[in-house]
């Protein structure tokens, strides 16, 4: 049999290794993983979780609004068609590229704890954590606030033309996709017992299924009282009198007055450089540094040598997150309470130091450094538009759907994002109330000569800034494009260094995609590695990256989502 012969019969066979190698004949990319095109454009992009999503920015830009105007509709619109994930129950950051003043600006817009609760009255209830659902780990949203300032800042069409199509799918309804009809119905077993929850997403005693019309006439009503009355219709108007009398009801603290005298803070993106690229995320109460300190922690190596299958690399890997998520359990809190040393834990030294507590075998139990301490479920969407405008913007309720606590008539659940506050006394993530708490989610944007390179983001609890330093190294170190970037298969490691204060004593576990080879799989096992296999919690990864000579857009949208990444 000729060599012809032989490759046309693995293509047959579904792509057998053959002579030796490990190619993978039934991809054209040659890639082991599937994976598709990344999507080009010049005039704008988009790239969100949901497609109807997608398609509300794209109509923005087309009708001349810039990118923030196209990410402010898009999260109205993730709201409503995936509310698994996002709402104006929940918090907000966003980076916003301004192409203009050629400069990258922050924005945290993230709700504070009740004041009227304190640590004693928790711990008076007997509680060592926060329950995750019910009354009392919400806090404030921040969610709407933060579109307003984006508004006020760099918006260009007013807040109702903005609005108006989430408003209109809320009224005559929309289709339920895949994903988002499996978390629906998860959401549904855990939620239902919440006052309201029922009455808002499950008429006729149950959630829609894939492809039933979903309506949620009341966000409808919500988003048009905000489009008429601005932010302050969400913070002293009539729905913050409906939040607060329905949390005083039904055993909650947020109040009125937590609602109105909430805020957003325009604060400085952080970065390091990483071979060349400079990238960027927010500095706590979120924990984007944790992604930079993987990244300076894993410069000392040759990754690109290794190749992204093998032992070695997600041995580096694992065992740097390790070492960075003792910090994160250690120093990440809200600033204006805590003091964080961002700028030591960021820095090229301190990783280098930590970087040498790196063994050949996978590490049982891991400490937080000693940095000297200085004074002083989620949605992710991109946007960019034909001026060069960029946003990188993250969106969550926190667990999926957030506390299950829904306020008669408003169309959302509130957050339960104040699970992740720490009570022991003492700690820079303890309880405080008016105190904002640890945060997941995070946006990331990159760099190059000064220049924008890449807005991206992954959702997903504690795997997003594992996920942001992977991509950065599937791009940078691996010579992925910005879609095999996020469909090659991912490492999760999962312990018990938890913002929450505790540290991990056990070694955790490490979960690999399929896509990894059993060879790997066995190094892995043999330098004490304990895997397990999960299914899901991997991210969802959005990207829109720009070439500034060209003014071409490149964007990609993950694979295991819904999405989509569009442009024109």
């Amino acid at each position: 049999m000729n060599l012809f012969s032989v490759k046309s019969l693995a293509l047959l066979l579904g792509g057998l290794v053959i002579a030796g190698g490990a190619e993978a004949m039934d991809r054209i990319t040659g890639k082991a993983f599937a994976t598709r095109s990344e999507v080009y454009a010049t005039q704008g992009m988009a790239a969100t979780s949901q497609p109807l999503a997608t398609q509300v920015a794209l109509d923005v830009l087309k009708a001349g609004g810039n990118a923030v105007d196209a990410a402010i509709a898009a999260n109205a619109m993730l709201g409503l068609v995936e509310p698994t994930g996002a709402g104006i129950g929940g918090d907000l950051y966003a980076m916003v590229w301004s192409a203009k003043e050629k400069k990258l600006y922050g924005l945290n817009a993230s709700g504070r704890s009740p004041k009227s609760l304190t640590l004693e009255m928790l711990k008076a209830k007997g509680l060592e954590f926060l329950p995750p659902y019910g009354p009392l780990p919400v806090s404030v949203p921040g969610t709407v606030d933060g579109w307003f300032e984006l508004h006020g800042r760099f918006g260009r069409l007013p807040m109702d033309k903005l609005l108006a199509p989430a408003i209109d799918y809320g009224r005559r309804g929309f289709p339920v996709s895949e994903l988002i009809a499996y978390y629906l119905e998860g959401s549904a077993r855990r939620l239902a017992q919440y006052p309201g929850f029922s009455d808002t997403f499950m008429p006729g005693g149950k959630m829609p299924k894939v492809g039933e019309i979903m309506k949620n006439p009341g966000l409808a009503d919500s988003y048009e009282k905000i489009a008429n009355g601005g932010r302050d219709a969400f913070y002293k108007g009539d729905i913050a009198r409906t939040i607060a009398d329905y949390m005083q009801a039904n055993g909650g603290y947020l109040s009125y007055d937590d609602l109105s005298s909430h805020r957003s803070d325009w604060i400085e993106p952080v970065s390091v450089n990483y071979r060349g690229y400079d990238v960027w995320e927010l500095p706590p109460n979120g924990q984007g540094i944790a992604a930079l300190q993987i990244l300076k922690m894993l410069e000392g190596h040759d990754l690109a040598a290794l190749g992204h299958d093998s032992a070695e690399y997600v041995h580096l890997f694992v065992e740097a997150k390790k070492l960075a998520f003792a910090d994160r359990a250690r120093f990440y809190a809200d600033m204006d309470f805590a003091r964080v040393p961002v700028a030591e834990l960021i820095s090229d030294a301190y990783n280098r130091e930590r970087a040498k507590l790196i063994g050949a075998r996978a590490a049982k139990s891991v400490e937080p450094g000693n940095p000297h301490l200085e004074q002083g479920d989620t949605v992710y969407l991109t946007t960019a538009d034909s001026e060069g405008n960029m946003v990188s913007l993250i969106q969550s309720n926190f667990r999926g759907m957030g506390s299950g606590m829904t306020p008669p008539g408003l169309g959302f659940v509130l957050q339960d994002r104040g699970q992740l506050f720490d009570l022991t006394p003492g700690r820079s993530n303890s309880y405080v109330p008016g105190k904002r708490p640890f945060h997941t989610i995070i946006p990331a944007f990159i760099t190059k000569d000064g220049k924008p390179w890449l807005s991206f983001g992954v959702m997903g609890g504690a795997t997003q800034p594992q996920m942001h330093a992977q991509i950065v190294i599937n791009l940078v170190d691996f010579g992925m494009n910005l879609q095999e970037a996020g469909d090659a298969p991912r490492i999760l490691h999962s312990g018990s260094s938890e913002p929450t204060g505790e540290v991990m004593s056990d070694g955790g576990y490490v979960s690999l995609e399929s896509g990894f080879s059993m060879e790997t799989r066995r190094e892995l096992a043999k330098k004490g590695h304990v895997l397990r296999d999960v299914i899901g919690e991997f991210g969802g990864y959005q990207a829109i990256g720009i070439n500034v000579d060209t003014g071409v857009y490149r964007g990609a949208s993950e694979s295991r989502k819904d999405g989509q990444a569009a442009g024109y």
